[in-house]
């Protein structure tokens, strides 16, 4: 099977490509915005330092990676877990999990710890 072995070396170096391209595009971004904006998470205000400095993201506000201008307008310093929770709370607001299947988002909490207190009260 040549032509197989062919197709994964080929296809092996498209994605080896793709995921350079994009650690370039991202290093480029990234020491954009930490020249920037100060070193601070945009939700949590939690401060960084040079020592904790990659636990810092940048965050795309439109969520396209390929909208960086110059003058970082589409940018904002968001800490590994503020970062998690906006994408989170994105894939909620289009009704899909962080698997990527669709499902139905409850309005809150379906169980009621209490709902047979007065029940279990009375007994005793």
């Amino acid at each position: 099977m040549p032509n197989k072995n062919a197709n994964d070396a080929a296809l092996d170096k498209i994605v080896s490509d793709a995921r350079r391209h994009q650690d370039e595009r991202a290093k480029t971004y990234r020491e954009q915005a930490l020249k920037l904006y100060p070193w601070i998470c945009g939700r949590c205000e939690r401060e960084f330092t040079r020592a904790n400095l990659p636990e810092l993201t940048v965050h795309h506000r439109n969520h396209n990676h390929d909208d960086n201008p110059a003058d970082g307008s589409n940018w904002e310093l968001l800490c590994l877990y503020c970062h998690d929770n906006e994408h989170q709370r994105q894939l909620e607001a289009h009704g899909q999990s962080s698997t990527g299947s669709a499902e139905k988002i409850t309005s809150g909490a379906t169980h009621n710890p209490f709902a047979d207190l007065k029940g279990l009260l009375d007994k005793k």
